[in-house]
């Protein structure tokens, strides 16, 4: 089937029909900001997740697989804290997310896992589950369909501000809503896999092929993003789907589905970056003449994270120096004599011969908030674009108290 447009809609979360939000104070930071949410649809949900590969894996991870694994992929809500990881936090760790789970779920009616839980702050620091347990039924009365963006504020670390999407598709007679809400600043290169990310639609979409869809959504946005090529404890991406649309979405309308999916998905990743702790500029790297898919990817990832490049930018120095030697040891087919640079439309180095004439162009154009840097590897016909922020002192200042 070949949708309409994408509709791009205001709202977040709570955008789709039958889901409602809720974001509360439980007293895990110490400023006393909003820090529970929590997520509810109306109905039982199919549910996927892709969750961070890093291998220290934080006990909300761990309940969440379970939880999935248990219940086949059906969930009603998914509860959220921010302040605190409940990473290498050991058993006790795991009872506490297993407890706001089993306390969320008796609010609402449902089964323990049908619940899923996701946590985002400091590592290596004790859940004060007590103050959690005391919140959820302040946070469970709470539940309206307006309150999506308290929600999206409670999940909140270092984010300089919340990321909500929502968008609408129309598929045949029906109207299918997807909605989202995302946050991340430093820590960041989702590796599925602090980014944590929670999507909702009104569509019918079977497990296993919301699964499919998510995963591939997440691979063209969340995973093409990075602020400093840190992949955290906890990252995850959630998503549920109540089918309160009344349609569903199968091999025939799966496309259509995907490509809303992927533009809620894209808005907020580019919002992750875009938030990054310290970031003055929203980078686009674009890799072309790659020998292979993986090698554009991989070279692209490797100029998003380069330090000296991204302090490039920050300054508005057009060292395009610095590109080149990032993709030449990228571990990527590279052929130097036809491969190229260009900051913005500017080229600055191509076929073996630098363009230093055009370097106050290049410079003048770094200084906006939005720029783009291509490199074509000279090595075949595959691409791939990834984005990354500038690396400012700001960054160093923000992750050197994180702590104290």
């Amino acid at each position: 089937m070949i949708a309409d447009a994408v509709e791009t809609r205001a709202g977040g979360i709570t955008s789709p029909r039958g889901f409602r939000a809720a974001g509360v104070s439980a007293g895990i930071k110490a400023h006393g900001g909003l820090d529970l949410a929590v997520i509810a649809s109306d109905t039982p949900c199919s549910a996927a997740a892709v969750f961070t590969l890093n291998k220290a894996q934080a006990a909300p991870v761990v309940v969440s697989r379970e939880h999935l694994a248990r219940s086949g992929g059906v969930a009603r809500a998914i509860v959220v804290n921010s302040g605190c990881a409940n990473a290498c936090t050991g058993d006790e760790g795991l009872q506490a997310a297993r407890d706001m789970a089993s306390e969320t779920a008796r609010l609402l009616g449902c089964r323990e896992e049908q619940v899923l839980v996701a946590s985002t702050g400091v590592i290596g620091v004790a859940l004060p589950i007590a103050k959690i347990r005391a919140a959820l039924p302040s946070a469970a009365s709470a539940l309206a369909a307006d309150q999506g963006a308290e929600a999206a504020r409670a999940i909140m670390t270092t984010d300089p501000f919340p990321k909500e999407a929502a968008a609408a598709v129309h598929l045949g007679k029906a109207t299918i809503a997807i909605g989202g809400m995302a946050k991340g600043s430093g820590m960041i290169e989702p590796m599925m896999a602090t980014m944590l990310g929670f999507l909702t639609t009104d569509a019918n979409v079977p497990p296993a092929l919301l699964d499919r869809a998510l995963r591939a959504a997440v691979d063209e946005t969340f995973n093409a993003i990075t602020v400093d090529g840190e992949c955290s404890t906890n990252d995850c991406v959630m998503i549920l789907a109540n089918g309160a649309s009344g349609l569903t979405v199968d091999d025939s309308n799966y496309d259509a589905f995907l490509q809303a999916l992927k533009s809620v998905c894209l808005k907020l990743a580019l919002g992750i970056v875009r938030g990054g702790e310290g970031a003055t500029k929203l980078v686009t790297v674009t890799v072309t003449g790659a020998a292979s898919a993986d090698d554009a990817r991989r070279a692209a990832k490797a100029i998003a994270n380069s330090p000296l490049v991204k302090t490039a930018i920050h300054g508005a120095d057009p060292n395009w120096g610095r590109l080149i030697a990032v993709a030449g040891r990228a571990g990527v087919a590279f052929d130097l004599s036809r491969a190229s640079v260009a900051i913005g439309t500017t080229v600055l180095f191509r076929d073996g011969r630098p363009y230093d004439d055009a370097a106050p162009q290049a410079a003048a154009y770094l200084k906006g908030p939005d720029v783009a840097v291509s490199v074509d590897l000279g090595a075949g016909r595959a691409a791939a674009t990834v984005w990354t922020c500038d690396l400012s002192a700001e960054y160093v200042r923000i992750n050197a108290d994180y702590r104290t």
